[in-house]
């Protein structure tokens, strides 16, 4: 064998590995991609998280020259680049000039962060802005515009609903847990269960709203033993369905890790009742780990599937292997492994493959973080798990935010199918079939309820595209 025809086996194989794809590399350049990210974008989606506050208590909103309102420093701070990147603040009736001559510079480090690129898709598309490039002059103008828009709730509902293509949103008021209050037509309640791990004692509780004795006050019930406090939590899961919620969710893992032994009740009984100056860490824990097992079984007894924060919070400990135990003594439960486990999502992928009777994977956020890890992390579910067990969501609490993950995660969806395609491991029809069910019909199918609050007229999925010959 010649020298070239060596050559020409090894660019084979890395081909059919898809090593040395070519034609896989420059898929957004192929006759499949546009198909593929045209029907995707036509899907009208069901999020299956965010954090969209009230329209008058929206993170970003200040006092400004202009008044109280939104403004360009509003959107970047509650937005998550503060996380990657420093960001001038704004002071109170500050006008915009003197803040952007000090504020300008301050993505340079960050260009190339997840974090910093998911909101340029609402600037280029919402404003017309190109903020890589954005001069001093189209800066100013864009924070205006911002203001006019956000001077009532419609620039909201319209970006979420008609630029973003979201049908439904399901929301986790974590300002106010037990108010079970929506502000928007197409918000779907969720119950954030993350404080009530805390309640072996009142004083655990400094906001009314997440405070399940103040609760049990409101419904003349009595909270003097472990037994009444599990009446309580019982309660307020019927009190939440009755509501429209649909779901559980909590985020214990920027605080703790997601490791919860099964404690036996009379430990948690010694622990209930006493404040936490009299507790070692350990109680502490220890009451945690008995709730959690039981919000596990009110999960199944009330049908609320479980949403779970796991991966990128307190890093030594979430983990999603961590929940394996939870997971494997609690059949009857189904649970849902947020933000992929990220950095573990071929773990996570490990835990569906195995338990995929009552787990799903959520990519929500995963995209906002990494589009290249979210790429990998798609392929390598698709791989191991049927494609009914993937959701996503945008995790936002601004509608600009909403947009820009949205735009992202049909983005990378769109690619990684695409690429499916170019390399054969799938025929076009099931790889729009698959997006669809990705971004709409999954949710539809664990949440069932959300079937009767569909409020766009019914639409078939479009036909197949054809490919060309």
């Amino acid at each position: 064998m010649t020298f070239v025809q060596r050559l020409l086996v090894g660019a084979t194989w890395l081909a059919v590995c898809g090593l040395g794809d070519a034609q896989a590399q420059s898929v957004v350049g192929s006759e499949t991609h546009p198909r593929i990210k045209a029907g995707l974008d036509a899907v009208s989606a069901i999020d299956t998280h965010d954090h969209l506050w009230p329209f008058e208590r929206l993170p970003g909103l200040m006092e400004t020259d202009r008044g109280r309102g939104m403004t360009l420093f509003g959107l970047w701070s509650s937005s998550y680049y503060p996380q990657v990147g420093s960001l001038t603040a704004r002071q109170p009736r500050e006008p915009f000039d003197p803040w952007w001559a000090r504020a300008r510079h301050d993505f340079d480090d960050a260009r190339a962060t997840g974090f910093y690129r998911y909101q340029l898709p609402a600037f280029r598309d919402l404003y017309g802005v190109d903020f890589d490039r954005i001069t001093d002059d189209q800066a100013k103008a864009l924070d205006a515009e911002i203001f006019d828009h956000y001077r009532d709730d419609r620039w909201v509902r319209q970006v979420v609903t008609e630029r973003a293509n979201i049908e439904l949103m399901l929301n986790d008021p974590y300002w106010g847990r037990f108010d079970f209050q929506t502000h928007y037509p197409f918000e779907v309640l969720v119950l954030n269960v993350t404080t009530l791990l805390d309640g072996f004692h009142p004083s655990e509780f400094k906001l009314p709203s997440d405070d399940p004795y103040h609760f049990a006050r409101d419904w003349g019930m009595k909270a003097g033993t472990l037994d009444d406090y599990l009446a309580i939590l019982d309660q307020l899961f019927r009190e939440a369905k009755s509501k429209g919620a649909v779901c559980l969710k909590s985020t214990r893992a920027y605080e703790r890790t997601l490791r919860f032994e099964n404690v036996p009740k009379e430990r948690a009984e010694r622990i209930f009742g006493r404040p936490r100056g009299e507790l070692s860490p350990q109680d502490v824990k220890d009451f945690q780990d008995f709730i959690m097992w039981r919000l596990v079984g009110l999960s199944a007894a009330h049908e609320l599937p479980f949403q779970i924060h796991t991966g990128h919070g307190k890093l030594q400990g979430s983990n999603p292997l961590l929940l394996l135990d939870l997971i494997e003594a609690n059949p009857a439960t189904k649970f849902i492994l947020f933000h992929g486990g990220y950095p573990w999502v071929a773990e996570t992928g490990a835990i569906v493959l195995r338990h995929g009777r009552h787990v799903w994977v959520d990519s929500v956020w995963l995209p906002t973080i990494s589009p290249t890890m979210a790429r990998r992390a798609l392929h390598e579910w698709l791989e191991v798990m049927p494609s009914d067990r993937i959701l996503w969501g945008a995790d936002c609490n601004h509608a600009e935010g909403i947009y820009g993950a949205t735009v992202t995660t049909r983005a990378v969806l769109a690619e990684v199918l695409a690429e499916k395609v170019v390399r054969g491991d799938l025929v076009e029809e099931q790889a729009a079939r698959i997006g669809r069910q990705i971004l709409r019909e999954n949710a539809l199918a664990l949440f069932p309820q959300l079937k009767g609050r569909l409020w766009r007229p019914e639409r078939k999925p479009p036909e197949a595209p054809k490919a060309s010959r």
